[in-house]
């Protein structure tokens, strides 16, 4: 396979290109993250592996800018940095797996292989669409005519399963179920609540409402 990786600590870059290249893979290194930013757009990897704290750009802005030029290779991230929101952080800017430094290549061996098996994400699958209503699920962003909507994460989560369902009629139950992963309790408004925020965010400023009750059913999102 074909490997990018972005590293500037000189020993860990030797370390995990000479161990790729005796295995027969094909390496190409960067150590800083403009470059690592340009080769990854001007060239086909199979898979590509970033530090997090690097010259340049650092890795998750370098994660950022290759998932928003529409690159959807699977990224490795490395970091010393092992806390919960630091792991989820690299994630959720676009990385396949998050590796802690310090590791054994035969781990990192195994996650790019892994990495390398997973089917390639469909456009479909990473764009949904519903009139003039899309929402982007690599660079987590959402639009409505062309305007930029800012959503919080559960906003974003419960627009998300409405846009997958879209034209179905949802519950409250399948909508607590689905986006907030816990069972029906008959006292709650939370579904309520956040229909209410995602309507004055996606139907309020337009003349056309996506967002439907269906009484004494749930919900749906249609044109």
């Amino acid at each position: 396979m074909r490997v990018l990786v972005v590293e500037d600590d000189h020993e860990t870059a030797d370390y995990i290109t000479s161990s790729l290249r005796a295995e027969g893979h094909l390496v190409d290194h960067c150590n800083n993250g403009k470059d690592g930013f340009l080769n990854a757009l001007d060239n086909d990897y199979d898979v590509m592996v970033f530090d997090r704290m690097l010259p340049g750009l650092d890795g998750l802005t370098l994660i950022k800018s290759v998932r928003g030029a529409g690159v959807d290779t699977p990224i490795m991230f490395l970091s010393a940095m092992d806390g919960i929101n630091d792991r989820v952080e690299g994630l959720q800017a676009g990385s396949d797996d998050y590796l802690i430094k310090p590791f054994s290549y035969h781990e990192l061996s195994a996650r790019l292989t892994a990495l390398v098996r997973r089917p390639p994400l469909k456009a479909e699958e990473t764009i949904l669409r519903v009139a003039d209503l899309e929402m982007n699920l690599i660079r987590r962003t959402v639009s409505r005519d062309g305007t930029p909507i800012d959503l919080q994460p559960r906003e974003f989560g419960l627009l998300e399963y409405l846009m997958r369902n879209a034209d179905r009629v949802l519950t409250r139950t399948m909508l607590l179920e689905a986006v907030w992963d816990f069972h029906f309790d008959p006292k709650t408004s939370v579904v309520e609540t956040h229909i209410s925020r995602l309507r004055n965010k996606i139907d309020k400023p337009f003349s056309v409402e996506l967002i439907h009750t269906i009484r004494g059913a749930g919900y749906s999102l249609h044109e």
